[in-house]
């Protein structure tokens, strides 16, 4: 199975990719895992990266791009991945598609987490108030909205006219959204 998992923030991705990921036995790659492991390691494109996030600005797509084409060509993925936090634009749905073109292993689906963003806004600040997670303040989240509808979501219309994409609601409790996933990339 080769994934791709969008929704905003909150809607759930993290915690349906652990499940999706075992489940169909895929590796579940993030970027900021991608971006954390090659700043670690101190490859190129890590030095590369640093050097945009040293002086305070977003990683260019370029760099981002190559990450994921790099993890992409890892063993673990030869049967699969999930990949969540990326594509984040149309832009590099579109460079995705030509990495997996290159490599003739076309996605199996796009999975939309969708929920309404009043649910999302109640639901992160509950997180906030359990985890203290600085990046759940009311008014983070409402950005962190606004730049979602700006920037990724034009990537679902973008899957949705590929006919990759599959719609299912995150709302309601963590196994019976697992299982609405499931049952609906079964039908894939």
């Amino acid at each position: 199975m080769r994934l791709v998992l969008v929704g905003p923030p909150g809607a759930g991705k993290g915690t349906q990719a652990q499940f999706l990921s075992k489940h169909y036995l895929i590796p579940h790659i993030s970027t900021g895992d991608i971006f954390r492991a090659n700043l670690k390691a101190g490859t190129p494109l890590g030095v590369e990266a640093q050097k945009f996030m040293d002086a305070g600005e977003l990683v260019p797509d370029s760099v981002t791009n190559e990450m994921v084409k790099d993890r992409l060509t890892h063993a673990d993925t030869a049967n699969g991945f999930l990949l969540d936090g990326f594509p984040r634009n149309v832009a590099q749905a579109q460079v995705l598609s030509i990495i997996l073109t290159e490599k003739k292993t076309p996605l199996d689906a796009v999975l939309e987490l969708k929920i309404d963003d009043s649910e999302i806004v109640a639901r992160l600040n509950n997180r906030r108030s359990v985890e203290s997670r600085a990046d759940d303040a009311e008014e983070v989240i409402v950005h962190r909205l606004n730049v979602y509808h700006e920037q990724t979501a034009p990537i679902i219309d973008y899957y949705r006219t590929e006919g990759s994409l599959i719609t299912i609601s995150a709302t309601g409790a963590v196994d019976e959204i697992t299982t609405r996933a499931i049952t609906a990339l079964g039908n894939k």
